[in-house]
This record gives C-alpha cells, structure tokens and sequence, in this order.
C-alpha cells in the first residue's frame, strides 16, 4: 500500500484493502485477547506476592477478569473453525414450505422472520430476492441475500429441513399439527471464480411482480425468472423495479447454485450439501421446534436443545450454529455436546 503504484488500478488496490481489513478483523481480536492473558499472569503474580489484606482482594479481580473472558475465548474459537473457501462469503438462503399446506406457508414466515432477526442480530444487511406469498397465509418460497463478514460460514449451518409442532392457528378444532420446511444456503460466487453459462442453456421468462411493492414493481414486467435447462435449477427476483437489476440478482444466485452443484459432484457427496436436506417431510428433519404439548427446540445433529422457543424464533439461533460448527471440527466430533438450558 505504501507503492507509489499502489492506486494505479482503483479495483485492485480496493480488493487489497479489504482483504486487509478481513486479515485485521481475523488477527486483531487473537492479538488483544493474548495481552489480556499476558495481563492475568501479571495479576497471578500479584495474588502470590500480595499481603495476606491484598491478596482476597486481587484474587476477587483475577476471577473477575477470568470470567470476562469466557465468552471472548468462545467466540475466538468458533470463528477458528470458519476455514472453508466460502465461509467469509455472503450467503444466500432460500425457504421452501413442504408438507402441511396453508400450516407449512405459516412455517416460512415465521422461519423468514427468524432468520431476520438472526441477522440483525450479527449486524449482517438483508436483500429480499424473492418471496411468493402462500394461497391463505404465509409465503411457499423465499430467497433473501444475507450480506456480512463470514455469513456463509455461520448460516450454512441450517440448511435443511425444520419441524415444527403446534396447535394449528388455522383449525377452528385447535388441534395439533406438524409442518415442515426446507432451508437451502449457497455462498454468493465473488469475481474470483468464474462460472461460465452458455446463453442457449437458460430460458428467461419476465412477468409481474406479485405480492407487496411500488406502483414500479407491481405494473411493469419486471420480475425475471432463470431455468437453467441440463440441471433444472429455477431462480427467481422481483425485488426490484429495474428488470435489468433484477435479472444481474437472479443470475448471480444461479451461478452460486451451479458452483455448489459442480462442487458437490466433483466430491461424489452429494449428501454434504443437499443429502442432509432430502425430502420436506417426516424422516429428514435436522432440527424440531416443538411448540405443544411441551416447549422445546432441539437440533437432531448435536443433541443441542433449550427451552426458549420464544427466544429462538426471534433469532436467538447462535447455539445451534456454534454447536454444529464445533461438532464438525475434529477436536469436538467425537465428544457431547451439552448446552441445554
């Protein structure tokens, strides 16, 4: 940076820059939290040498610092584990309802508003790509764009399907029902890789946009619908009034999905993306969120439950997030996890 050169190419020296910032963000947080460990010996040696009136109340401030120290150490460790290709990218999460109908749309919304506040929780940005409102209540299907520093790391920790039990809002029996929902997370493919898509292999199809929006949005065409044709895969964006835009957002998420495909098929594990998936029904959940008879949310991949239903679909989601990401490092695979509360 200090190269006369250095702001030749404004492009190149911005990538420079922010891959400085993500070295700093990653580096910084280890350096400080060793001075404080190298602070604690010095406060050990305190206690030691310390009369016997000053050592209770040195020892009380080394405790004291000592437990501060906890949750850093913790988050430390879990941003530690955050070592694949992707994991520092933005992610893109889509919904699907599944079995249930009218009680499965209700299901992703709700879910869609959770993982909102997870976001904001974390102070990542969200860009709805696409929602299609459910025939009664709800929506079938959304995709939304989570922006931030390792989104794809902490969130492709949810993709699969979520069960939920309740009594039904929508039975005037009040009886108790299951939906299931399907949670599918790609990471977004920055300029770095390049995904090529002969123009012959998608059809574009542009129409109305649906649901909540502008005047713009809502009378002119230009919602824009992606198929790629060998592989199937649909996208769609409505989120903007400019059909241009939208087609650049939908085309963006298509790549990310055909690198992941192309990914898995070069591993022969289908099952490490999409396998955990599977069907959006009994038999193929990772998570259940059990609103009656009982209150409990538990993740079926690491034994992590609580009892704060209320507080995990307001986004209080970290639990399970860290859980799964410790259950996949080497060090935590073969031990339990207990963090039930």
């Amino acid at each position: 940076m200090g190269s006369p050169s250095f702001w030749d190419n404004t492009d190149r020296a911005q990538k420079h820059i922010a891959k400085l910032n993500t070295l700093k963000r990653t580096i910084l947080p280890v350096v400080a939290f060793q001075k404080k460990v190298d602070d604690l010996d010095v406060m050990v040696e305190l206690v030691e040498t310390a009369s016997p009136g000053e050592r209770e109340s040195y020892a009380k401030e080394l405790e004291t610092s000592v437990t501060a120290m906890v949750d850093e150490l913790d988050q430390l460790e879990i941003a530690s584990f955050l070592t694949g290709q992707f994991d520092k990218n933005n992610a893109i999460l889509s919904i699907q309802s599944g079995a249930g109908g009218t009680e499965s749309n209700d299901w992703a919304d709700i879910l869609f508003r959770m993982y909102s506040r997870w976001a904001e929780r974390r102070g990542y940005t969200l860009e709805v790509q696409d929602v299609q409102v459910g025939d009664q209540a709800g929506i079938s299907k959304a995709t939304i764009l989570i922006k931030g520093e390792n989104a794809y790391g902490y969130v492709k920790a949810e993709r699969g399907v979520h069960r939920l039990v309740r009594i039904s809002p929508f039975d005037a029996n009040k009886r108790r029902h299951t939906s299931f929902c399907a949670v599918d997370v790609v990471a977004e493919i920055t300029d770095e890789i390049v995904i090529d898509i002969p123009e012959d292999e998608i059809r574009t199809d542009v129409y109305r946009s649906s649901g909540k929006g502008g005047q713009g949005v809502n009378t002119t065409d230009s919602a824009v619908r992606l198929t790629h044709i060998p592989s199937g895969i649909v996208v769609v964006c409505q989120n903007e009034r400019s059909q241009i835009k939208n087609k650049a957002a939908a085309m963006n998420v298509l790549k990310a999905r055909l690198y992941e495909k192309k990914q898995d098929e070069q591993r022969a594990e289908m099952d490490k993306f999409y396998g955990e998936k599977g069907e959006i029904g009994f038999g193929a959940q990772i998570r259940s969120y059990v609103l009656q008879p009982y209150q409990m949310v538990k993740d079926l991949r690491t034994g992590v439950s609580t009892s704060d239903t209320q507080g995990v679909l307001d986004g209080d989601i970290d639990r399970f997030v860290n859980a799964w990401l410790r259950a996949g490092c080497p060090r935590h695979r073969n031990k339990d996890i207990q963090m039930d509360e």
